[in-house]
């Protein structure tokens, strides 16, 4: 196979947590390349359709200069793009998709898309790049450490690490779509009291693919609206690393998106009656499914309980959200390293989804604030270890801590208890 670049630190994924390790490791002085397969970074925040980027924020104060990083190339194009909550960002998709290239050539970080990682190069026991395919065949990108933040653990499933997949509680998968043609107002009035539960009930005999409930959401815009539900959760347990489910998921969603607006448009009155679809996502959404085992895997209690870690290198705030399925409060609580780092693996790193966690341990604060958060924990590693030679399990902690602590982290947040969620102008 021909090769297409070397750089030191690649990461593999350009979702929050993937943009958090990029700009980490460019910003730390290493040669860096971030790679994704669709055609724009952002991940599902970029793919949602409006969908409020969680947990980037604490209380409306900055959780790190990385954070603040995409939130004030998202600020410099206005209101049109970005609406600050107390915690959250509801972006413009298309305005996040060019600020993170704004936030990646401040960096220095080189990047790729349309680059879908196939395999993964293994010397031994240590990965050494990966192979992505192109429309000039099959390329390699070797590396001095990878950091997989694919979100169900691509590159270390490719190089044999021992993965979890426990889904005794599965989270669906969900298309989310863009509406138009709405009264807000007259929309909030029928949504109040569980309009749309009530219309779906109605409906459902007609329209068998549409979900129990959801609800129209407001946006960076002022004649649309965005719509999350609960997708696939009376469909089937669709599993997303298994391509023929996959694609009958992604098929299905898209059918089902249809029959929503039919639904709305015939049973939600006067409120709902032009009401239009304007777009769904690029692909459907995937919340956790396979994740990698690593030298710590978290786990519910760690949510619950608030856990503190000697070896921190972020943290986790929000709720424990198994979409549509399980929801309720948890404490701030440590992500130690070995969550990070694949239990036999070496040269690779693993932050975001696919971090070492029981199914309901990654679901608890697997919003995408905290996934960049383990981002830029894992980016700060990866660069530390290409510059000393060492291989990431080998690395003192403290000296992880110190540069993160540069970069503006409280790492002493764990066992905090969570007041309420504001909702941001808008909604």
């Amino acid at each position: 196979m021909k090769q297409l670049c070397q750089t030191d630190v690649l990461v593999v994924g350009g979702g929050m947590a993937g943009v958090g390790a990029a700009l980490a490791a460019a910003r730390a002085g290493k040669e860096t390349m971030l790679i994704e397969k669709n055609g724009f970074f952002g991940g599902i925040g970029a793919f949602a359709m409006g969908m409020p980027i969680n947990q980037m924020r604490t209380g409306h104060q900055a959780r790190s200069d990385i954070h603040e990083t995409l939130i004030k190339k998202l600020a410099a194009y206005g209101d049109k793009a970005v609406w600050l909550g107390e915690h959250q960002l509801r972006c413009n998709v298309e305005y996040l998709k060019v600020a993170i290239l704004d936030a990646l050539d401040a960096a220095g970080c080189r990047y790729l898309v349309h680059a879908h990682v196939v395999d993964s190069l293994v010397t031994g026991d240590r990965v050494t790049g990966v192979v992505v395919g192109s429309s000039d065949g099959l390329l390699t990108i070797q590396a001095g450490v990878v950091v997989d933040c694919s979100g169900d653990g691509d590159v270390a499933h490719f190089a044999g690490a021992e993965m979890l997949k426990d889904t005794d509680q599965p989270a669906p998968m969900t298309l989310a779509q863009k509406v138009g043609n709405v009264d807000f107002e007259a929309a909030k009035d029928f949504q109040r009291d569980e309009g749309m539960w009530r219309l779906s009930k109605q409906a459902r005999e007609t329209y068998p693919l549409i979900p129990e409930k959801w609800r129209l959401t407001r946006a960076p815009s002022n004649s649309s609206f965005y719509i999350n539900h609960g997708g696939t959760k009376d469909l089937g347990n669709y599993d997303a690393t298994d391509p023929l489910q996959l694609s009958e998921a992604e098929c299905l969603s898209r059918r089902q998106a249809v029959q929503m607006i039919d639904a709305m448009h015939e049973f939600g009155g006067e409120a709902l009656a032009g009401i239009e679809l304007i777009a769904t996502g690029p692909q459907i959404g995937i919340r956790p499914r396979r994740r990698v085992k690593g030298l710590y895997v978290m786990r519910e209690e760690d949510a619950l309980e608030g856990r503190r870690a000697d070896d921190t290198v972020a943290w986790r705030s929000g709720f424990l959200d198994i979409g549509f399925v399980r929801f309720e409060p948890m404490k701030i609580h440590d992500v130690p390293y070995g969550a990070l780092v694949p239990e036999k693996v070496d040269g690779l790193l693993i932050a975001g989804r696919c971090i070492s966690a029981t199914h309901v341990g990654a679901s608890a604060g697997k919003s995408m604030g905290n996934c960049m958060a383990t981002g830029h924990a894992a980016g700060i590693a990866a660069a530390l270890a290409v510059k000393g030679g060492q291989q990431p399990r080998e690395l003192a902690v403290g000296d992880i801590q110190a540069c993160l602590r540069q970069d503006g982290v409280d790492l002493q947040r764990a066992g905090a208890e969570q007041g309420e969620i504001s909702h941001i102008r808008g909604e």
